[in-house]
């Protein structure tokens, strides 16, 4: 026998597990939206991603946008997954090298998306739809209240004409929220549209019964006007034009918010277009030969070689290999006045070359690039998720299910009570049709369009209602000074001479030489040597040396007009008069130095082997930016003067206007930062500017106002745009903006205060869906008188122009 031992193994304690720690996000996606109808959207849809493991979204409804991080276990297929699962659409917006587009590209669609062969945008084409809708709805839909309304007007048979031309409203123009409404219910959700697509489908089925099944459709039936939900008369009246009239004032709503979200992408665009389309290369041909050839900008890489001419936009950033030139680079830097460039300096993609022909090594193509960086500082500001949403969305979520569930309480409560079918369905349907958001649909919209047409006629282009919270809320703006406080052009200011010299000879002598130079300060000595003296000396040999000055040989005067002879004549900076013998003496040097840092820039001119004067150019502060300043200061605005500008110059412009606080020196990148950081102090800030350089930081602050005599990008980058240079139009937009909102508000109130007083009144029968309607128009009707007054708004700046074109106003 066999002896079988069998082992028993005592099991190991096994080491307590720690909680598995929540993964951490590591890459990041941003994805675009589709089907979000209301700001609740974008919160249902941003709570569905947060639910995922390792998944931080946000989501944004004006952009239409998410921006999501996430942990190496989920994909960017889950996420968009999520998102259709929640009933709406979502695709993965692709990263793309950044350069400038060409004609036939500039839809900015940040999708990549193209709605039709023409390159309409979806957004274009959302507007365009909704504009179709509204037209044709509110075209049918006059016709249909007039006759419910006004008696004589009910001629025989009326009530089927007014079902002809209700019925393609309540279908066809209220599709968008029927669809909305079902995609909702499958996913457990309500939203307005829910409210809007009940309401309407029971007040036209109730209708078509009425017709059919009831004495509504007898030949000779008028509407009556009791006040209450009499017994059996229900099938008596139909309710087509509140039907047809809640679908066109919502469409109105939808339309004019529509448009304002259309212009999310527009700074982008307006950014890339800012770079050169083509460029000149030198490229060596088959015989070994360098030659020049046009090429797309796009098609640029890094080492071509590229020919800038005097008044062509340099093509990518890149380095100068030969050739001098001057090169305008405030549209990036900020800086007033032109830089002089030679081999070995860096210049900019987008700058302007103003004077000499220069060849330019590419360091920088396509997304890396300056300009393509800022492009990329503007976006990310823009799908930034907003603070403050509509207050008739908040509150939706709420409101909506409540009063469904009050109108199905309402028919089982007369039901029970009175089993009375036809006056049951009267009362619930009373409920709903007050309760359409009708007011609420144009609360905002109508102080909107009211407000900004009103800012319009004196100068001041608002783009919406969230721009409105943000005047309410700001305290801190910060200014840039090119454009926005001076004037950007250069003028001659003041003239100190040596002993013996006078001002007259000093400035003409300088303006003679200075007429064979293309750079902008050289154009003001030109321009005021002109006005002051008149015709100017003969000069000749001119000469330009980057970085020093200009020279050459002037005739100048000698104590009568026989004695005037050619000498030679040196226009720029002191150590280089200093090289050739002419230094400036202690007068002289107090004065240059005296004038630099009063913020101007300033030259020194020289001749017959001594320094003879120097002449400070500067670039003018606005006559009304120190009457601006106060009526900011008046509104309790803390100013901060922020500019690429050097720190004397500044500060010199701070103290004439009286801004509280001055940051110079600070680079497009470095101005974004300078937002932040005074966000994160708590401070909620506008900021004002005109340039390129101020994108980014206009689309980063609480609220951007861009002044309209600068560039487009600028515009299309801000929140409010002051059409002209006048400062104190900043002030205007900010009053009438927190005017607009408070209006807004108080048409909310109105509103919803409405609903809550006379719902009761429908669900105990007093009020039949007839009077139902017209109380709701009354109520619209309410809310657009008020929202009129805010025509009566006066702005402080005195000239009121004209609008503008059409485009400007889409800007708004």
């Amino acid at each position: 026998m066999i002896e079988t031992t069998t082992q028993t193994r005592t099991p190991t304690p096994a080491a307590p597990v720690a909680p598995e720690a929540p993964a951490t996000p590591t890459q990041s996606v941003e994805l675009a939206l589709t089907g979000m109808t209301c700001a609740s959207c974008a919160n249902r849809i941003e709570r569905k991603l947060n639910k995922l493991d390792g998944v931080e979204a946000s989501v944004n409804y004006a952009t239409e946008k998410a921006r999501v991080a996430f942990a190496d276990d989920v994909t960017p297929d889950d996420l968009v997954a999520t998102v259709e699962k929640t009933g709406y659409g979502a695709s993965v917006i692709t990263p793309e090298p950044v350069s400038p587009p060409s004609s036939a590209d500039t839809d900015g669609a940040d999708s990549g998306a193209r709605a039709g062969e023409a390159g309409e945008s979806p957004a274009d084409a959302h507007v365009r739809e909704l504009r179709q809708r509204l037209v044709v709805s509110a075209a049918l839909t006059v016709p249909v209240v007039l006759m419910a309304m006004i008696p004589p007007l009910q001629f025989t048979n009326w009530q089927w004409l007014s079902l002809t031309l209700a019925a393609p409203v309540v279908v066809w123009g209220a599709w968008p929220f029927h669809r909305a409404a079902w995609t909702n219910l499958k996913h457990g959700a309500t939203t307005m549209d829910t409210l809007v697509s009940v309401g309407t489908i029971a007040a036209f089925t109730w209708s078509l019964y009425a017709l059919f099944f009831g004495d509504a459709g007898m030949p000779g039936m008028k509407h009556g006007f009791d006040f209450g939900a009499t017994r059996g008369h229900g099938a008596s009246n139909i309710y087509l034009e509140a039907a047809a009239g809640v679908t066109t004032f919502v469409l109105l709503g939808r339309f004019v918010e529509a448009r304002s979200k259309r212009a999310s992408g527009a700074a982008l665009r307006a950014l890339l277009d800012l770079g050169a389309k083509e460029a000149t290369v030198l490229r060596s041909g088959p015989d070994g030969v360098e030659r020049e050839q046009r090429v797309n900008a796009g098609q640029l890489v890094v080492g071509d070689r590229i020919v800038v001419r005097p008044g062509e936009k340099i093509a990518t950033d890149g380095e100068v290999v030969s050739g001098d030139s001057a090169v305008d680079a405030s549209m990036v830097t900020g800086e007033s006045v032109p830089v002089d460039v030679g081999p070995g300096d860096a210049v900019i993609g987008a700058t302007l070359n103003t004077s000499g022909r220069i060849v330019v090594r590419a360091t920088r193509v396509g997304g890396q690039t300056q300009l393509a960086q800022m492009a990329k500082l503007v976006e990310d500001a823009q799908n930034g998720k907003a603070d403050v949403q509509r207050l008739a969305d908040r509150v939706s979520g709420i409101f909506v299910p409540v009063v469904i569930a009050l109108s199905v309480l309402t028919l089982l409560g007369w039901l029970v009570v009175t089993g009375d079918v036809e006056a049951a369905f009267t009362a619930a349907v009373a409920v709903l049709i007050i309760a359409c958001p009708c007011a609420l649909g144009l609360a905002t919209p109508t102080a909107l369009m009211v407000g900004t047409g009103r800012g319009a006629q004196f100068g001041v282009l608002f783009k919406g209602p969230e721009v409105l919270e943000a005047t309410h809320r700001i305290d801190t703006v910060v200014l840039d000074k090119t454009g926005t406080l001076t004037s950007g052009e250069m003028s001659v200011g003041e003239i100190v001479c040596a002993g013996g010299e006078s001002e007259e000879d000093v400035l003409a002598v300088a303006a003679a030489l200075e007429s064979g130079s293309e750079h902008p300060i050289a154009r003001a000595i030109t321009d005021a040597g002109r006005d002051r003296v008149g015709d100017l000396p003969t000069a000749d040999g001119f000469i330009n040396m980057p970085g020093e000055g200009v020279t050459g040989r002037v005739r100048v005067p000698g104590p009568n007009a026989e004695a005037a002879v050619m000498v030679d004549v040196i226009v720029g900076r002191p150590d280089a008069l200093a090289a050739r013998g002419m230094a400036l003496d202690g007068h002289l040097r107090g004065a240059f130095d005296d004038l630099e840092s009063g913020g101007g820039t300033v030259v020194a001119v020289g001749w017959g082997g001594a320094a003879r004067g120097v002449i400070a150019v500067t670039d003018t502060v606005k006559p009304t930016s120190a009457d601006a300043l106060r009526g900011l200061s008046r509104l309790g605005l803390h100013t901060v003067l922020l500019t690429g500008d050097n720190e004397r110059a500044a500060r010199s412009v701070a103290d004439a206007v009286r801004i509280d606080d001055v940051i110079a020196g600070v680079l497009p990148a470095g101005k974004v930062d300078v937002i932040t950081r005074l966000q994160g102090e708590g401070r909620v800030v506008a900021m004002v500017g005109d340039g390129v350089n101020d994108a980014p930081a206009l689309a980063q602050a609480d609220l951007g106002i861009a002044m309209g005599t600068g560039t487009d990008v600028a515009i299309e980058a801000a929140d409010v745009t002051v059409v002209r240079g006048d400062l104190r139009l900043v002030g205007d937009a900010i009053r009438l903006g927190r005017r607009t909102l408070n209006t807004i508000k108080s048409n909310l109130f109105w509103a919803f205060a409405y609903n809550v007083a006379a719902i009761p009144l429908a669900a105990a029968g007093l009020l039949n869906p007839m009077i139902a309607g017209a109380a709701m128009a009354f109520s619209s009707v309410f809310v657009v008188l008020n929202s009129l007054r805010l025509r009566g708004f006066a702005g402080t700046a005195e000239q009121r122009p004209s609008h503008r074109s059409n485009e400007e106003g889409g800007r708004a």
